[in-house]
């Protein structure tokens, strides 16, 4: 893990002297500033940053520089939040049968690639539990019956609270999540398609694309939202494809696609790079 840093992000209506204001704040009280991105839309009149800011700089531990920090914000009406870097997010995984991009993770923090915790792995099926548990991680099946899903969910719910999840990770989990759900962890939820969307939205993508002969396939890590397969856009991958490539080729070249996107996707989010502005990301990458 690099240097102690606190993370400042900051979204909110442009105008003359947001750079001036933050900057000059941190100058005044001893700030090194490691990182630093900004980005202005133009077309919606927004302005966005991130900053990572050396801890042993300042005069004050994070709650303090938050007080600090309150007036600027206050100022400029901005949506903001300041992170310690080196406390590790809580993610909650969710996976149905396909194991690949849980491989995939699990591989990346027993490796410490990814910084995190996970404190549970959530599946509507039994089939992984020995592969999750080897890893020392606890494994719970909560069964999703198709005709009556909301005592399911509400158990999920339960679950995610008492682990004090800060993101949870569809995992190529195979069931859409209630509105009710999507609503309580906006923002907090982010899945894995197997398409390059918004083409071929819903089930087996893959063969979708093989029958209209695409020359590209691909994956989306994005938010979940009530619509489905349409909340904000995290990260993106294509592949090229061949015209005698099979539905089964595609297939598996899309899962490669797919474990790399959600990496991405996922460490962008432990590491604070995402913005969300309505159904818009701003990726600080």
């Amino acid at each position: 893990m690099s240097r102690h840093s606190y993370r400042l992000i900051v979204s909110c209506r442009d105008r003359v002297g947001i750079v001036a204001a933050v900057s000059g704040f941190l100058a005044q009280h001893g700030g090194w500033i490691t990182e630093a991105a900004q980005h202005s839309d133009t077309s919606t009149g927004w302005f966005f940053m991130r900053y990572e800011i050396r801890a042993d700089s300042l005069p004050f531990d994070i709650d303090g520089l938050r007080q600090a920090f309150l007036p600027i914000a206050e100022e400029f009406a901005m949506h903001w939040q300041i992170t310690d870097a080196l406390k590790p997010k809580r993610v909650v995984l969710m996976v149905s049968r396909l194991d690949h991009c849980l491989t995939d993770l699990l591989y990346r923090w027993r490796s410490q690639e990814m910084f995190c915790e996970i404190p549970c792995v959530i599946s509507n099926h039994p089939d992984l539990q020995d592969y999750v548990s080897w890893h020392g991680i606890p494994y719970i099946e909560v069964p999703v019956d198709p005709h009556d899903k909301g005592p399911a969910f509400a158990r999920i719910m339960q679950i995610i609270d008492q682990q004090q999840a800060d993101v949870i990770v569809l995992a190529r989990y195979m069931q859409i999540l209630p509105p009710e759900m999507c609503q309580h962890y906006a923002g907090r939820v982010i899945n894995i398609h197997h398409s390059f969307l918004p083409s071929f939205v819903g089930a087996k993508p893959y063969h979708k694309a093989h029958e209209r002969g695409v020359k590209l396939i691909g994956a989306t890590c994005h938010y979940v939202t009530e619509a489905l397969d349409a909340g904000p856009i995290i990260e993106q991958d294509v592949i090229r494809v061949r015209h005698d490539d099979t539905p089964e080729d595609l297939v598996r070249f899309g899962r490669d696609v797919e474990r790399a996107v959600l990496a991405r996707g996922l460490r962008y989010h432990l590491e604070d790079r995402v913005l969300i502005h309505g159904n818009k990301t701003i990726i600080f990458d």
